[in-house]
């Protein structure tokens, strides 16, 4: 493990942001407007449109265009793949079968960022109208989002929240200060108090999945979902509330979601490795393998600068100081800069431990969430969830 800097010393940052826009333009050539989700053997699985992390592609897109500040031939093409991207998704919205919880994700990354960035009306339209579909999931009884549609033929899970919907609140409440229309932030204070109250337990682990009545609300039981097991602590779970909760804050000023920010953070710090990149679960029996899942830590470093932006000066630095030693970790133990044959920037994610998919690979919102990081440690003010 390469010794980290003071992290007052942010020399690195620069050096980091070059290698990732030189690699982000390097992979873009093969990549294109396409979907990539996991790196396998080197190369990036590409998904279809509709799969869940089809906007963290052009999400990063967008980020090392806003960050390269010269117009230049090289930014301009990753303009381009972006909106091409978004196109790519019109499909996929007009269809609207395949859509589910994670409009978020999708459409926070493309839609609207082209419109916070460009101006782009169409952008807009499409934003609002994959706001209105999310909105649409809306559980009055239980007060929570419903996560997936049905996988298969009799399946029923009408009842099932995630945690990490958290994050995809961020196009409810950017949908309500767009349409000046207060319905979209309703809906997501009420899932958001719904995280509060039951995803978050007491010493700010937290749930992956809840399964409720869909007719009457009524609260059943914890699943452990990509975590372990029920009770254990899943990290990208871990820094989805991170995240999402002062995302929440943010957008609403509410002090409950800034108190369960900071429950959870704590948390995640606490059970830190020695080189600051998470474990994939925090709660691991010793005969299951602990691997990392840099995703995670790229993720809640992210939450972390926020969060360290909405607490008094006394408490800013612990949040900030963390952020960046995962950041600088991430950059010099984990990142595939010198690797010709690796498109990925991050190594080490684990996507889904318990079905042994995608584990110890680079991953493509792992990739997003490095680079939304170090865009904030160096002075971006637009960020696409805020």
């Amino acid at each position: 493990m390469r010794e980290l800097k003071d992290v007052r010393d942010l020399s690195w940052v620069e050096e980091a942001w070059r290698q990732t826009s030189s690699k982000t333009l390097r992979v873009s050539e093969r990549i294109g407007a396409n979907f990539p989700h996991a790196s396998q053997g080197g190369r990036y699985v590409l998904e279809d449109p509709g799969w869940w992390t089809a906007g963290f592609w052009p999400g990063l897109l967008w980020l090392v265009y806003n960050g390269s500040g010269d117009g230049g031939r090289g930014s301009e093409r990753l303009r381009e793949l972006a909106e091409q991207c978004e196109d790519k998704l019109d499909a996929v919205l007009h269809n609207y079968t395949r859509l589910d919880h994670d409009i978020g994700f999708m459409w926070t990354l493309t839609s609207v960022a082209s419109y916070k960035l460009l101006g782009n009306l169409e952008s807009r339209r499409r934003a609002l109208q994959a706001a209105n579909y999310l909105a649409g999931r809306f559980n009055v009884k239980g007060r929570f989002i419903r996560a997936w549609n049905p996988w298969s033929e009799g399946e029923d899970n009408a009842g099932i929240a995630i945690i990490d919907c958290a994050m995809n609140m961020a196009l409810l409440f950017w949908a309500s200060e767009e349409s000046g229309d207060p319905r979209y932030r309703h809906m997501a204070e009420a899932h958001m108090d719904t995280v509060v109250e039951r995803f978050v337990r007491s010493d700010g682990s937290v749930y992956h999945i809840l399964r409720f009545d869909p007719e009457t609300g009524e609260f059943i039981e914890g699943i452990g979902g990509q975590g372990y097991a029920p009770e254990s602590a899943w990290s990208r779970g871990t820094a989805w509330a991170v995240y999402g909760l002062t995302l929440a804050y943010h957008h609403t000023g509410k002090r409950a979601y800034l108190d369960a920010a900071k429950r959870v953070a704590h948390f995640f710090l606490a059970n830190l490795p020695e080189d600051h990149v998470p474990h994939w679960d925090f709660r691991l029996p010793p005969e299951v393998t602990a691997y990392r899942d840099s995703s995670a830590g790229a993720c809640a470093a992210c939450g972390l600068l926020l969060l360290a932006e909405k607490v008094d000066a006394h408490e800013s630095a612990l949040y900030r100081d963390a952020a960046v030693r995962m950041l600088e970790s991430l950059y010099r133990n984990y990142g595939a800069w010198d690797d010709p044959n690796e498109e990925g920037l991050i190594l080490h994610g684990t996507s889904h431990y318990p079905e042994g998919k995608n584990v110890d690979v680079p991953l493509i919102y792992g990739d997003y969430f490095f680079v939304e990081g170090l865009s904030r440690l160096r002075g971006n003010r637009t960020i696409f969830w805020e």
